[in-house]
């Protein structure tokens, strides 16, 4: 399985995850200009919108999931957000920005969201 592969299969057990947990799914892998955002969410129980950086590893070689979201990746991610909101006609929406790390580990699946990294 190479690396596209694995960070989708992560992205469909993330998906799973947040429909779970009281979240609708608006978009995946929504493309812009300049990026890509993993998923985009509505989170019911705090009305809010979510874009989602998704990142999935099967271990901790190159440290954790969330370090690899630098402030490159942030502006990236807050400039695909703005452009959603925008082609939406979304004008006033509370948002947040949270990243998913999901690790593999004997044959399972974690996840560890970190809510509101910016």
């Amino acid at each position: 399985m190479n690396k596209k592969e694995f960070g989708n299969i992560g992205e469909k057990i993330t998906c799973k995850y947040l429909l779970k947990h009281n979240y609708r799914i608006l978009e995946r892998n929504f493309i812009y200009r300049g990026g890509e955002i993993d998923i985009i969410a509505y989170d019911r129980s705090k009305n809010e919108i979510v874009f989602f950086e998704v990142k999935t590893r099967s271990n901790k070689e190159y440290g954790l999931p969330a370090d690899s979201v630098n402030k490159y990746k942030l502006n990236r991610i807050i400039k695909g957000a703005k452009y959603y909101l925008f082609k939406n006609r979304i004008n006033k929406a509370n948002t947040r920005f949270d990243i998913l790390e999901v690790y593999y580990s004997q044959g399972m699946f974690f996840i560890n969201q970190i809510k509101q990294i910016i």
